[in-house]
């Protein structure tokens, strides 16, 4: 069976097979349950947030249209890797090509560099917002929110693209059974002979780059937020500008938080199971797009207001 074979050293390596959560085969079925709702949760969530910003024309500002590229990266993320988990799952559809699993390592890396740059613009928006607001019109025009999405995009085309890459140069003589649920970097990396010391300092590299850098950013912006925030004369106004921030914040712990475990436990969790490690790297992937339109939703007057009055359950005040 391709799931439990080990292969010689001399087999081709055109392509792999994906093993899921290993020691949990007996239960991955009813695993998948959960993953499917919170998948379809995610499409729903993030296409009525798309659907409110769009037809809303209050809407239409810089805020909205940076979180208009995040619920499209939230779209995108759980796509790449759901249809060939629920494949494993379901009908032990293990194998994947080589050049399939590249595309998906590299879609996932990329959209993950995209979610991260978009959170880090969107500080950016509520630092100018807060503490530049009569400039905030000049320097937040829609072409330079265009700008920022164009940018957004190449830089995790740039900084990813080397990661593909530089797995084409290995031999994977060894095994070509990944112990995970997709192409992770890592497990791949493992499963290469020769050196792969470029590959682990150039993955390092990047999330040291993306992750590191934009939280980095991110962190400094909200310093500078909080400064301004505390010098305003009354208390209602620190908590109404504090209030814009509220829903950002909220998708940044949602979003890093198990990223960052994840990404520790990884390198530096030894002792911790593998399994525990899989089912991370799927919870850091899936489960923040499937909160974060609620997170909005909850959190954004406008977007609450609008879609209670799409149901029907709220009258037009926005």
């Amino acid at each position: 069976m391709p799931g439990t074979t080990n292969l010689s050293v001399h087999a081709p390596s055109t392509s792999f097979f994906l093993l899921g959560f290993l020691g949990l085969e007996n239960v991955q079925t009813w695993l998948s349950i959960p993953f499917c709702f919170i998948y379809t949760l995610a499409l729903l969530g993030n296409a009525t947030l798309l659907w409110v910003i769009w037809t809303e024309s209050s809407l239409h500002q810089p805020m909205y249209l940076f979180l208009s590229i995040l619920a499209l990266t939230d779209m995108a993320m759980p796509t790449c890797i759901l249809p060939k988990m629920v494949g494993i799952f379901w009908a032990n559809a293990q194998e994947i090509t080589f050049a399939a699993c590249l595309v998906q390592m590299f879609m996932v890396h990329a959209i993950s560099a995209v979610e991260s740059g978009t959170l880090t613009a969107m500080a950016y928006d509520r630092y100018v917002a807060i503490c530049d607001p009569l400039s905030y019109t000049t320097l937040l025009t829609p072409k330079t929110v265009v700008k920022f999405g164009a940018a957004i995009v190449i830089r995790a085309f740039v900084i990813v693209l080397p990661i593909p890459l530089l797995l084409l140069r290995l031999r994977f003589c060894h095994s070509r059974n990944i112990s995970h649920t997709y192409c992770e970097h890592m497990a791949l990396v493992k499963l290469a002979c020769g050196n792969t010391t470029p590959n682990n300092l150039y993955g390092l590299i990047v999330s040291l780059l993306i992750t590191g850098g934009d939280l980095t950013f991110i962190f400094i912006s909200y310093g500078l937020i909080l400064r301004t925030v505390f010098h305003l004369p009354s208390l209602e106004a620190r908590h109404k500008a504090l209030g814009t921030c509220g829903a950002h914040v909220g998708v940044i712990v949602i979003l890093y938080t198990p990223g960052l475990f994840s990404f520790l436990s990884h390198r530096f969790g030894h002792n911790i199971p593998h399994t525990v490690h899989i089912v991370l790297a799927n919870v850091y992937l899936l489960v923040p797009s499937m909160l974060n339109p609620m997170v909005y939703g909850a959190k954004t007057k406008e977007i609450r207001m609008r879609v209670l009055m799409a149901m029907g359950m709220q009258s037009r005040k926005i």
